[in-house]
């Protein structure tokens, strides 16, 4: 007669089998390339004893290859939830040592069932990827696991959030589930993320390059834009991952969550008027002017290497959390270009989707010129950010510090954008050109017959600046709602955001969703 004694071994037994994945002598090898095993990234990610593991015993069901002689319990993912400073999450994190971390039905099946259950329980999903991509000896069995996770990203899409942390190399389709996820944070160094390896680059092109600079974090975060944030190692990784999570609600029928503030709401910030020139031609670094509005002056950048003529990323005020939206001078003159506007849309629509006020502070004289950006469609991708402000819902404040040009106004969300509220600071100018270009087309004729051209030019640039130009002029207009002192900065934007935090939409036009110029 079998005891609980020998029941209870047997589990015992197999629970211990599954945490060995491919074996010690793969797990030793992972270690020594200084990264952490599948488990205990978990472990390190979520607070301590939180974690509890599901579907620790499935296996393959895949009978080709002789694969029903090669079944690994747990099939090369940790699934289960957690919690992060208290607050419910779900947790899958994919094992190298199982078949290079490939993803086959069982496995595909596993990460698709905590997808669903978050769209339940409405609690954010972390990924923690680190995969050869498709399981070959499962051939289209793939589809209703793996290939179904694409599915189930698209589904979670907008209802919960979704982070991505790649902390090896992924490969093939297994970079495609984390780039429908709304953040991507990558390893520098042990992680790399390509469609085609460099074997299949040679054999093709005949070329040769390293997995490094074919998918590195180089690469990535600076290049191509994929890599949200760059981890220095596997616990850094999932520092930024807590840290991420901080500024995000559980779902997208929740506010973000709210930090006790230890800054004066009123503070005055009197440095800013040190550290933006008054001239619009002299340059400066905008982020001095985030952190100083912002509580504490801590702001969480988001991508911070990619497209820098743009800042993106989430701070506190008065202990509420914002998305910020700037326009950064030191590159690029703070122009918008394709690739500011591609990272400006998708950051708007993520804190649309998920209940984050955004803040927008404004230096632009226009969208970038050139036959390269033409080319590649900077029409197509300016409009991106234009429909991202104007559809989005979430409160809007809108400050100009110094130029705001041309089609960059509406694209840096003005009133006919979607702005709730719209300041500037006295040194604001508001224009479809900046002087010299504007009075040189309007009074070209008038300069040209002047007994004394350079004195006209003078006169008139004098003239359109005072009027034209001025945020006196905007104010009178009821264009802008007010001009106010760059000291008075955070405290008008707590004000705003005070006024604004149960803001609700005038109109609703049903549609099914609207299209977007991708």
């Amino acid at each position: 007669m079998t005891t609980w004694e020998e029941l209870l071994a047997k589990l015992q037994e197999k629970e211990a089998q599954a945490k060995l994945g491919g074996g010690l002598e793969k797990q030793q090898a992972e270690k020594a390339k200084g990264k952490l095993l599948c488990r205990e990234r978990v472990d390190a990610l979520v607070d301590a004893g939180s974690f509890v593991e599901i579907n620790t015993l499935a296996e393959t069901q895949t009978f080709e290859f002789d694969m029903q002689k090669k079944k690994i319990l747990g099939d090369g993912v940790v699934t289960g939830f957690a919690t992060i400073e208290g607050r419910p999450v779900l947790v899958f994190s994919q094992d190298v040592t199982v078949f290079g971390g490939s993803a086959g039905r069982a496995h595909g099946e596993k990460i698709n069932y905590l997808f669903r259950m978050a769209r339940k329980v409405g609690v954010p999903v972390i990924g923690l990827y680190e995969s050869g991509g498709g399981r070959l000896q499962d051939g289209i069995q793939n589809e209703s696991g793996y290939g179904r996770m694409f599915y189930e990203n698209t589904c979670c899409s907008g209802v919960v959030p979704q982070i991505a942390a790649i902390m090896g190399a992924c490969t093939g389709g297994g970079v495609y589930s984390p780039a429908l996820m709304d953040f991507i944070i990558q390893v520098e160094k042990t992680a790399q993320m390509f469609i085609t390896g460099p074997a299949v680059i040679k054999e093709v092109i005949a070329e040769e390059i390293t997995f490094e600079e074919l998918g590195g974090t180089e690469t990535h975060s600076r290049q191509s834009g994929v890599t949200h944030l760059v981890a220095k190692d596997d616990a850094d990784c999932l520092r930024l991952i807590r840290k991420l999570l901080s500024y995000l609600p559980q779902n997208n029928r929740e506010g973000p969550p709210v930090t006790p503030s230890r800054d004066d709401p009123f503070r005055s910030n009197d440095i800013l008027t040190e550290i933006v020139p008054a001239e619009p031609r002299k340059t400066y670094d905008m982020r001095l002017v985030i952190r100083e509005i912002m509580d504490q002056s801590e702001f969480f950048e988001i991508q911070p290497v990619f497209a820098q003529n743009i800042i993106i990323g989430f701070g506190r005020l008065d202990g509420h959390a914002v998305g910020v939206v700037a326009n950064q001078p030191l590159y690029l003159g703070g122009t918008i270009d394709i690739n500011a506007a591609d990272k400006a849309a998708r950051f708007i629509r993520f804190c649309d989707c998920f209940n984050i006020p955004l803040v927008v502070l404004v230096d632009v004289p226009g969208y970038l010129p050139g036959l390269d950006q033409e080319e590649k469609g900077i029409i197509r991708h300016g409009a991106k950010m234009l429909y991202a402000f104007s559809e989005a819902t979430v409160p809007k404040i809108t400050c100009v510090l110094r130029k705001d040009y041309g089609g960059a106004i509406p694209a840096m969300c003005c009133h006919e954008t979607g702005a709730d509220l719209l300041f500037a600071w006295p040194t604001a100018e508001f224009a479809m050109l900046g002087a010299e270009a504007a009075v040189t087309i309007l009074y070209k004729k008038e300069i040209a017959e002047a007994d004394d051209p350079k004195r006209v030019r003078q006169e008139k640039l004098k003239e359109y600046k005072e009027t034209i130009l001025s945020p006196y002029h905007a104010a009178s207009k009821q264009y802008i709602d007010g001009v106010i002192r760059p000291a008075d900065t955070r405290r008008w934007f707590i004000y705003a955001l005070n006024l604004l935090k149960d803001k609700r939409t005038e109109e609703v036009i049903w549609k099914k969703h609207g299209n977007i110029p991708l």
